[in-house]
């Protein structure tokens, strides 16, 4: 793909694709049956879909060891490249030892649909206890992301991959909006700085605030909310995307954001994940990058802003995307407004200001949060959604 001069260029050089044709597609669909197969789970799914429409550029498929040595311990590909949470295909060694390196891999979904190919370059053994300890800096099995390794199978299938087709999104297809169409759009909207945001969280007056104080020195704003596997208690994703869609027509300039999901799943690594999300969002388009508190942060295994602190330890060039750190926000009841330490001579009694599981709870009990804290229209969306039994 060339690169068009006002882009930034993704992380790499070069925006991978790996979405098959419609001729490779059928010369793979006329052997389906005849392949080995291997089914995948939700998180290796939505792995294999970023590899394949470029999120991970320059990731042509799962790591082969040499890249998934090196990301481990030093977040680096073996060709220097910043990469900070190795992306890789877990089996048991039952399936390992079905295949062949060489083969033509079949790769299911986790309900038995054939959905992309693996050209399998190798297999080798995963190291769980030093991934667990390198990229989650903890072994911990109460952590939602080790407790995956732990689970997953001891073997690493690696090489090239293919995604049969870029099927819509079930739930949110007017807002899947690739890496290449992203690009294209905030071209033809003239933006030649964009900053993206993250979440996995409905949005509040906080988020609001520093979206807000970015686009101050930015020309467009990506909202791009994480959409793919979370925890069991995390609010679900159609529940922040109706926020999403409230906040947007009645608090934003509509010209100069963009709303558009990011189909992966959450890890939880905290500072890691910080790094993988900024280097997505660039592959996106993204000059700029918001990091929060706690920035894909779980329980307490990380600091407030361990997360900001780990893009110190890279070149900015190298990245080439430029972290936007911003302190935890509050509404400040001496100045009347939303705030930060930085900005804001209040005490902490004049800060209104809610954890998450707090949010949630008055939720359950179909209690507003205040609007301090959230637009009345999202409260009541949130309990409205809060307050439906849970399915299951």
């Amino acid at each position: 793909m060339s690169q068009h001069p006002q882009t930034i260029a993704p992380h790499g050089g070069q925006l991978v694709n790996r979405v098959c044709t419609p001729q490779r597609r059928q010369e793979y669909l006329d052997r389906a049956e005849e392949l080995p197969r291997v089914q995948i789970d939700d998180r290796a799914f939505s792995d294999l879909v970023l590899i394949a429409i470029g999120g991970f550029s320059p990731l042509t498929g799962f790591q082969e060891e040499k890249d998934y040595k090196c990301v481990v311990d030093d977040m680096r590909l073996a060709n220097g490249l910043p990469w900070a949470i190795p992306i890789t295909l877990p089996v048991s060694e039952e399936v390992a030892n079905s295949l062949t390196e060489g083969d033509t891999v079949r790769l299911d979904d986790p309900s038995g649909r054939f959905v992309g190919v693996l050209e399998l370059t190798q297999k080798y053994a995963a190291d769980k206890q030093r991934e667990a300890l390198h990229v989650y800096r903890t072994n911990d099995e109460k952590h939602p992301g080790v407790a995956v390794i732990y689970k997953q199978g001891n073997i690493n299938l690696a090489g090239p991959v293919w995604l049969l087709q870029r099927d819509p999104h079930p739930l949110f297809p007017k807002y899947q909006i690739d890496p290449a169409e992203t690009r294209a759009l905030f071209i033809d909207k003239g933006f030649k700085t964009v900053v993206g945001f993250q979440t996995r969280n409905p949005i509040h007056r906080a988020h609001e605030y520093i979206q807000k104080c970015a686009l101050e020195t930015v020309d467009g704003l990506l909202l791009n909310p994480l959409v793919g596997a979370t925890k069991s208690d995390d609010i679900p994703a159609e529940v922040r995307m109706r926020c999403y869609e409230i906040i947007l027509e009645h608090y934003y300039p509509k010209e100069r954001v963009m709303l558009a999901i990011y189909p992966a799943a959450m890890r939880y690594a905290g500072p890691r994940e910080a790094i993988l999300h900024a280097l997505v969002r660039k592959n996106y388009g993204c000059t700029h990058f918001i990091v929060g508190r706690d920035h894909a942060g779980v329980g307490d295994y990380y600091g407030t802003y361990d997360a900001q602190h780990i893009f110190d330890e890279f070149d900015r060039d190298e990245l080439g995307i430029t972290p936007m750190k911003f302190e935890h926000a509050f509404y400040c009841k001496r100045t009347g407004g939303m705030a930060t330490a930085k900005t804001s001579p209040s005490l902490p009694e004049d800060r209104i200001h809610l954890s998450g599981t707090k949010v949630r709870e008055m939720l359950r009990r179909g209690e507003m949060p205040p609007p301090e804290f959230s637009r009345p229209e999202v409260a009541a969306e949130l309990v409205k959604a809060m307050k439906q039994p849970s399915e299951g």
